[in-house]
């Protein structure tokens, strides 16, 4: 196994090595999320951090890395002499099961010996040591739940298929992630102790430096780390001093004071960051040797702990203003002296709570769709109605110029599902039910194929009548293929939600743009939550444009909504073709994930033919479909709702969309 590579061989990056030493000084930060673009070397660094870690005093016998004499641990009984070994980081895969994270029943002693065992999972390996998760904003949900819980209570507690075990896991949690493939859930977020974006230098001279060291060590890995193996050891011991010095390291009232003032003038959540801004602050201090914190610690713990936590909604991007922060300063050492005195008020602003949970989401019941049809004189006379283009020369008169409206308010939208189940384990989200390896156990069935989740209650359970006449004489089972079992699991799934965009003139003329995108915005906050993929198309002028191609980066989304120009003709149909299409290429991509269409529009197409056949076209694809009729106005002629009919979905008035006025959930059925 070739070496891994140094970590005082990287070239910049300072604020992402400081992050890491911070916590490596006192693990009880509580980690380090790394954003960043790719080809960024975030995984490097992370993996370089490991030869730095101090070493651990463990026990021989012991799984989980336990204190010697740890008497709460699980194989307390088999402890034997101490002994010392390196710290370990424990990579988790983005693919892991929830038996690989937390660990299971042993299979080989329960088939063969007939007896109850438990293995470890990765949480027991990276007790004590640090536990490393690649693109972490892709995990599993299943899996950010058990991370959530075992970070929240430093131990695991294991409870299935017959094993009942607890055992402590205290970890460094370091997570790598690129915001443009999707955000990190806000409670897993928040779990991390401090974050940093990186990004590649744009010094020519520097980026020389990093290619030249990269191929150096590719060419021999061995090599290149002997030459900064003093580097590292210096390093790795000063790390050890720093945790020496931490206990007599003292956080004075008027230090504490500039971390709570900072903290309230950001008007951050909970006060989770007082306490990760003074921990980092103290780190600082011990690694530079001394045994005060000062304001410059205070300054650089603020920077590296509360960019993730003052975000006020899911789509406001990680920062911190560096003159709000030395203004929170400045009014900290104008405050009082004495602790038991008011402290001073916090200078940031107040922030618009984000209405918009998955709590508050899913907390919803389901009901039968809603939809609204047009009476017969309405759908007769919208051809003798000149259509709003032409009254307000937007579609014979030349074409006006592009309007670029803002989005109106956000709000806690109804949560639209795909009907049915996917039986064909769809990728893991929130939205729409699926049947898969993952999710809440439901049954068991007959294998019809390749067994894939083996169900071993069912199976022992099937096999145990037969035992006598199979000849077992001893421990064990004796199995037959007829015994096996395939676990039935039930989850939540992400779909493909894609956002079919009427910008014509007509909705300009009708000043409802801005009532429009606001609902697309609350939509789209409603897939970031649920973990879907979306695809954005704009309908204006004489076709219809993909703005935005399927993806999971629903920030990107947003982007291109709050840009979208408005103006010209419908080509209603045009966009419905084009929707098809590219479903058509998704399905090729990825066959497993549904979709979703929304259809924002009030159904009038003046541009291209008709949109009966087009709507038929798209209704073969098989995706659920929603029409949000965004008509206003006394009079209403149906458009919308029809077109509903014609995709074989439902049509939703854009005030239904809104969960405080419909507490229902809306399935996308017809």
């Amino acid at each position: 196994m070739s070496a891994a590579y140094p970590f005082s061989a990287v070239v910049g990056l300072e604020d992402l090595r400081l992050a890491l030493v911070v916590n490596a000084v006192s693990p009880a930060v509580g980690g380090v999320l790394v954003r960043g673009e790719k080809g960024t070397a975030k995984s490097t660094v992370v993996r370089a951090l490991a030869s730095l870690l101090p070493p651990v005093e463990t026990v021989e016998g012991c799984r989980f890395s336990c204190e010697p004499g740890d008497d709460d641990c699980p194989d307390a009984a088999s402890h034997g002499s101490p002994l010392v070994r390196p710290a370990r980081l424990v990579e988790l895969p983005v693919g892991a099961s929830e038996d690989r994270l937390v660990g299971s029943l042993d299979l080989e002693k329960a088939l063969t010996s007939g007896v109850s065992a438990y293995e470890p999972g990765l949480l027991a390996q990276a007790h004590r040591g640090v536990l490393y998760v690649d693109e972490v904003n892709l995990l599993h949900d299943h899996l950010v739940d058990l991370l959530l819980d075992a970070a929240a209570l430093g131990r695991s507690y294991v409870e299935r298929e017959g094993v009942s075990v607890q055992h402590a896991a205290r970890f460094l949690l370091v997570g790598t992630m690129n915001p443009e493939e999707g955000e990190l859930r806000p409670q897993l977020l928040d779990r991390f102790g401090l974050t940093v974006e990186v990004a590649a230098t744009r010094d020519p001279v520097e980026r020389a430096d990093v290619v030249r060291k990269r191929l150096a060590y590719e060419a021999d890995p061995d090599a290149f780390a002997a030459r900064y193996r003093d580097d590292d050891a210096a390093l790795a011991a000063r790390i050890a001093d720093a945790r020496a010095l931490l206990p007599s390291v003292q956080l004075s009232d008027r230090a504490l004071r500039e971390v709570t003032t900072v903290c309230a003038a950001f008007d951050v959540d909970g006060l989770r960051a007082d306490l990760v801004t003074a921990k980092a602050a103290l780190a600082l201090a011990a690694w530079d040797g001394r045994t005060d914190v000062t304001t410059d610690d205070v300054r650089t713990a603020a920077r590296l702990a509360l960019p993730h936590r003052r975000r006020r909604t899911p789509f406001e991007a990680p920062g911190l203003d560096e003159q709000q922060l030395e203004d929170a300063l400045a009014d900290a050492d104008q405050g009082p002296e004495s602790p038991d005195d008011p402290p001073p008020s916090g200078g940031g602003g107040q922030a618009q709570q984000q209405p918009t949970t998955e709590a508050a989401a899913d907390g919803q019941t389901e009901a039968e769709p809603a939809g609204a049809s047009a009476s017969t004189e309405q759908q007769q006379s919208a051809a003798q109605q000149p259509s709003e283009e032409t009254q307000d020369g937007g579609a014979d008169a030349p074409a006006p110029g592009e309007r670029t409206d803002d989005a109106g308010d956000p709000f806690r939208a109804v949560p639209l599902r795909v009907p049915g189940v996917n039986r064909r384990a769809g990728a893991a989200g929130r939205r729409s039910r699926t049947s898969g390896d993952t999710g809440r156990l439901t049954g068991d069935r007959a294998p019809s194929g390749r067994l894939t989740s083996l169900h071993l209650a069912a199976t022992l359970r099937a096999a145990a009548p037969h035992q006598v006449g199979r000849g077992r004489s001893g421990p064990g089972v004796v199995l037959r293929p007829r015994d096996l079992r395939q676990a039935v699991r039930e989850g939540r799934e992400g779909n493909l939600v894609v956002f079919a965009v009427d910008a014509s003139g007509s909705m300009a003329a009708r000043s409802r743009t801005s009532a429009v995108k606001g609902a697309v915005l609350s939509l789209l906050t409603d897939a970031y939550q649920r973990r879907d993929k979306v695809a954005l198309v704009s309908m204006r002028g004489s076709d219809a444009e993909l703005l935005l191609p399927p993806t999971s980066s629903v920030e990107a989304a947003v982007a291109r909504l709050r840009t979208m120009p408005t103006g010209g003709r419908t080509p209603l149909s045009s966009g419905l073709l084009r929707v098809a299409e590219l479903l058509r290429v998704e399905q090729v991509r990825d066959p497993a994930r549904r979709a979703l269409v929304v259809v924002v529009t009030d159904g009038r197409h003046t541009s291209g033919p008709p949109p009966e056949l087009a709507a038929a076209h798209l209704a073969r694809t098989g995706a659920a479909c929603v029409v949000v009729d965004c008509e206003s106005g006394p009079v209403r002629l149906g458009l919308a709702a029809t077109l509903g009919q014609q995709l074989g979905g439902v049509a939703l008035r854009l005030e239904e969309l809104s969960a405080d006025s419909l507490t229902r959930v809306v399935k996308a059925v017809a």
